[in-house]
């Protein structure tokens, strides 16, 4: 059967699964508006609609920390395979939702994949690529993510305008909000069917004791099928000296993760995912239509989506050059673009704003309390700052915050640790989503003060803990975090890789590799010896 080779498309199909999670994002985001999806919910405003989206990422908290037992246990490949019948099966239930509580039940049902998903494409793709382009083809999550809320805000816009007579029609049929849900069933079934077509990690195979398998994909994935190029053999050298690390520890993937030198490498991934949410990024795309309706300009709707669209261009950049800029500029130059955007639109908000009295309240505006009231120039600028701090998020922490903690993890516990730093994403999500509508109602541009001060916080820890990884292999990151350097002062080694792939090619470097069977490690002698195992404890012969 035929499986797929190129890592930029292997890693990009893959990233349908961070679609899903775009999808949802505006699953709700262009419906809030619309008077069909008002109507038949009851208007739900402040902790009814707080409940209504937390839900979703309720359900994401719970499919992240599953989903490290799926993917150690039946691979990363059929782990996505699972979060795809479950986002059908989620989107079929709010599809038909009948009332909120049928809602709230496909939402978690959704959540559940995509809680799944997104803490294991990153795994694979990383798992996948090498490390020259590791940041490129793991940023393609991000831009996937921003691609789904793209794409469904549009069917959510065109369904919105072309069913009855409109957003504001009060009598608008519940197809407004129906058909995109629907809709997003679309990409899990060619994610689903496509990953027959894909082949397994090789670092997983390996810690399966599949080397012949394990060997075959790292040649089709960077040797182009050949077996014996030096490429191949130095990865899969690397592979099998940290996999035969690892078992020589003889420490349990639970125990690990709480050692002292790897405990600060899972905080740091929690805290990376932790601060993505406390920025306030998905805020801004889960309620811009209420932002935009407090900036009382041009349609709430059009408005908004010109957000979307710069979010999914201004994260070109990051995959393009994320891994030329490195990963620690990013994080912390973001943090302080974000912080600024935000102060500066909560002073327009608080010095130039009033509350939303019976005077200025409409139908359109009745779900706000706090308005800027014929205005044009500061509602201009609020807009301005929200779409910069969306440009800045996107170029920077978006593409880094599933980036970072795929990379930093030993194999034993890779899958275990990014599912806990994937946990935390999906805790404050859901602690934010359920925050947020009555925080805008109670407190209005004050919120944008408190999440401003995250991003300053986010900047001083990014600047006193996250060193640079740009450039290593995965098996090289306990080099980077145990050098005992500071984060801000860069580990300079050379790569090992690119130093055992050149003694290979110089025939300095015997690797032994299956046929059958268990490899065991390669010697220093000359040659190149591809030499069949006849079982596990098979020992590595000299060259001749």
């Amino acid at each position: 059967m035929y499986q797929a080779s190129n890592v930029y498309f292997i890693c990009g199909f893959a990233a349908i699964g961070g679609a899903l999670f775009g999808f949802d994002i505006s699953s709700l985001s262009g419906t809030l508006g619309t008077q069909a999806y008002k109507r038949y919910f009851n208007n739900p405003v402040s902790y009814t609609q707080g409940g209504i989206t937390a839900s979703m990422p309720a359900g994401s908290l719970l499919g992240s920390l599953v989903s490290s037992f799926l993917a150690d246990k039946y691979s990363r490949k059929v782990a996505l395979q699972i979060a795809c019948v479950l986002w059908i099966i989620g989107s079929i239930l709010m599809t038909a939702s009948q009332n909120i509580a049928m809602l709230c039940i496909g939402r978690v049902v959704c959540g559940f994949s995509i809680g799944i998903a997104s803490a294991i494409v990153p795994v694979y793709q990383s798992e996948i690529a090498p490390k020259e382009i590791r940041g490129r083809v793991v940023s393609l999550q991000q831009w996937a993510i921003t691609w789904g809320i793209l794409i469904q805000y549009f069917i959510q816009f065109g369904a919105a305008h072309g069913t009855g007579g409109g957003p504001s029609d009060p009598d608008q049929p519940t197809a407004a909000f129906r058909i995109p849900w629907g809709v997003q069933m679309v990409p899990a079934f060619i994610l689903l069917a496509g990953l027959f077509f894909f082949p397994y990690s090789p670092r997983w195979l390996a810690s399966k004791d599949r080397w012949e398998e394990a060997l075959q994909v790292l040649a089709n994935l960077h040797g182009k099928g050949d077996a014996r190029h030096p490429k191949v053999l130095a990865q899969y050298q690397e592979i099998e000296d940290a996999l035969r690390f690892e078992r020589e520890q003889a420490v349990s993937s639970f125990k690990a993760l709480v050692e002292p030198r790897m405990l600060k490498r899972v905080a740091l991934g929690m805290s990376i995912q932790m601060w993505s949410q406390l920025c306030g990024m998905n805020i801004m795309m889960y309620y811009i239509v209420y932002i935009m309706e407090g900036a009382q300009i041009a349609s709430p709707l059009a408005t908004a989506s010109i957000q979307y669209v710069i979010n999914v261009v201004m994260t070109l950049p990051a995959i393009l050059f994320l891994d030329k800029w490195g990963r620690r500029p990013s994080l912390i130059y973001g943090s302080f673009g974000m912080m600024t955007w935000l102060f500066i639109s909560g002073a327009l908000q608080q010095y130039y704003g009033q509350p939303n009295t019976e005077e200025t309240r409409t139908p359109d505006n009745s779900d706000i309390t706090w308005i800027v009231v014929n205005n044009r120039p500061v509602s201009s600028a609020i807009v301005s700052c929200s779409y910069l701090f969306v440009a800045t998020f996107a170029m920077t922490w978006g593409p880094v915050s599933w980036t970072y903690p795929a990379e930093i993890f030993p194999s034993k516990i890779r899958a275990k640790a990014v599912s806990l730093s994937t946990s935390a994403n999906w805790f404050w999500n859901m602690v934010l989503a359920f925050a947020v509508p009555p925080l805008l109602w109670n407190i209005s541009y004050k919120m944008y003060y408190i999440f401003a001060a995250f991003n300053g916080a986010a900047f001083v820890h990014m600047a006193l803990m996250a060193p640079e990884t740009k450039g290593f292999t995965l098996e090289e990151m306990d080099d980077v975090f145990d050098s005992g350097r500071p984060a801000w002062k860069r580990f300079d080694r050379g790569s090992r890789l690119e130093e055992l792939e050149r003694e290979i090619e110089k025939g300095n470097v015997k690797v032994s590799v299956p046929t059958g069977g268990r490899p065991v490690a390669g010697d220093l002698e000359q040659g190149v010896e591809m030499r069949k195992m006849a079982t596990p404890s098979a020992a590595a012969a000299p060259a001749t």
